[in-house]
């Protein structure tokens, strides 16, 4: 949980660092990259990644103002990264002129019960770090190149 807004800010900033790393790597003719049919495609992932801040940041009590249809996703990688820019971007500066330390203590509503906005903020950082790590294998998979965002890949090695 955050109980300082600069440490969200910051790590925040490195994570999203990390993810538009990971969405440079897609390519249009794999964004339909999946485990097995039916699963999460490459595409889906990244577009997932623009779309749920959205959700995260309502339940701090903030409006992101996102144009981005959830269940458009688009067919070109950049259009993505794109997106993501836009929103990541957005998070940091809405963040900080709505939220302070003191409010980060403050419980709201979320889908598991009262929690505190904080503890919110730290689960929209896991959730992209957790969704950032499938897509890892996804790229894999699908024959491109994986960054390494968390620490050298096998080819960098």
């Amino acid at each position: 949980m955050y109980r300082n807004l600069n440490d969200f800010l910051t790590e925040w900033s490195q994570s999203a660092d990390g993810t538009k790393s990971v969405l440079k790597a897609l390519e249009d003719d794999k964004l339909n990259q999946s485990i097995v049919e039916g699963h999460n495609s490459l595409g889906w992932l990244g577009w997932h990644l623009v779309n749920s801040p959205v959700f995260f940041m309502s339940l701090v009590g903030i409006d992101l103002d996102s144009s981005y249809d959830p269940d458009a996703v688009p067919t070109k990688a950049s259009d993505i990264l794109e997106a993501y820019e836009d929103i990541s971007t957005s998070v940091a500066e809405k963040a900080k002129e709505q939220l302070t330390d003191e409010a980060l203590v403050n419980e709201v509503g979320d889908f598991g019960g009262p929690a505190p906005k904080g503890s919110i903020l730290r689960m929209l950082v896991s959730h992209q770090i957790h969704h950032r790590g499938q897509m890892t294998v996804l790229l894999r998979q699908a024959g491109l190149e994986v960054p390494g965002v968390m620490g050298p890949t096998k080819e960098d090695q």
